[in-house]
């Protein structure tokens, strides 16, 4: 295993110390657990939004900590769901008394381990909700899941929700606009090779030479199949069409793009997978509003990628551009 860290036991440790070294202005962490938060916790008259899971998708979660998203992240082991406890902890950081939304991807883990640190806060008085993200299109069940996935499309959740509650608006309200992407966001994504978990010191998969896999998870849950690679341009036409088979777009309709890679996928592959999904969409004659090419939700050294459409209203699209400042993603 060629990993350039310290100690497989301290990784999580110290890539916490080395984000809050990196971005001062941004985020602080908690004395007592693996929770980043806004410096400026808790801000009066806002609804908090609280996210995270197990590390290694980085920049998800803590690089969305800061105005117009996240107000704290959760940091677990890596591909682990972080503790009830840890959770607790962040609600706590962040509640100003106007409530708080957790916003949880779908596995069984952090769904679990979410919502008995949702009842432990509202047992305390804390007003929180809670939304689970299930975008990922490609498997139904998986080996982590009841249901489908979430993935790359949690972003948007964090960036919308996020806008909404900067604007002051209560926690049902948030919750609603929380609800309306995760009803309109879809994803599906593909490898070409695997990752390592530090701790187990070895490949979680193994692909041939010429395989890819189609619906790969990001903590390389199976997908759907695997085949011989195939170009980019094919590739993209099979993943678009299990998105648009699920997610209705009529001629005229507006959308968000993302092309997200999931971390040893160079950006001129990430572009050229770009080119071919703007041509699909302007065939049907669907506009896109906004396009994300980058690594927003990545799976340690894993090759690959993952493209997350979300359909656009009024509403979505004027909180998709509204301010945001954090590390890894800033609207102007």
């Amino acid at each position: 295993m060629k990993k350039i860290i310290n100690d497989a036991n301290l990784v999580l440790e110290d890539m916490l110390k080395g984000m809050v070294a990196a971005h001062p202005e941004y985020i602080k962490k908690l004395e007592n657990a693996d929770v980043l938060v806004r410096v400026d916790s808790p801000i009066d008259g806002k609804v908090a939004l609280v996210s995270g899971g197990g590390s290694g998708h980085e920049p998800a979660h803590g690089g969305y900590v800061g105005k117009g998203m996240l107000d704290a992240a959760v940091a677990g082991a890596v591909f682990t769901s972080p503790t009830p406890d840890q959770v607790y902890e962040a609600i706590k950081a962040v509640d100003s008394g106007k409530g708080v939304l957790l916003v949880i991807k779908n596995y069984t883990g952090d769904v679990m381990n979410f919502e008995m640190a949702k009842d432990m806060a509202e047992m305390e008085g804390i007003n929180v909700k809670a939304v689970v993200v299930n975008d990922d299109v490609a498997v139904e069940n998986s080996t982590y899941t009841a249901g489908r996935r979430g993935i790359a499309g949690t972003i948007f959740i964090h960036k919308i929700a996020g806008a909404k509650a900067e604007t002051g608006a209560s926690l049902e309200e948030v919750t609603r606009v929380a609800e309306k992407v995760i009803s309109n966001v879809r994803s599906m994504g593909m490898a070409i090779s695997s990752c390592i978990v530090p701790a187990a010191g070895k490949p979680n998969f193994t692909l041939g030479e010429n395989e890819m896999e189609i619906g790969m998870g990001i903590h390389g849950e199976p997908g759907t199949h695997r085949e011989e690679i195939k170009t980019a341009d094919e590739i993209t036409e099979h993943l678009m069409s299990k998105i648009l088979e699920d997610i209705k777009l009529s001629s005229g309709e507006e959308v968000a793009v993302m092309v997200n890679g999931l971390s040893s996928t160079p950006l001129m592959e990430l572009y050229i997978v770009n080119k071919k999904v703007n041509e699909i969409l302007e065939e049907k004659g669907v506009k896109i509003h906004k396009t994300f090419v980058g690594e927003f939700m990545t799976s340690l050294e894993m090759a690959g990628f993952s493209i997350t459409v979300l359909k656009l209203d009024s509403e979505l699209k004027e909180l998709l551009d509204a301010p945001a400042n954090t590390p890894a993603f800033k609207v102007i």
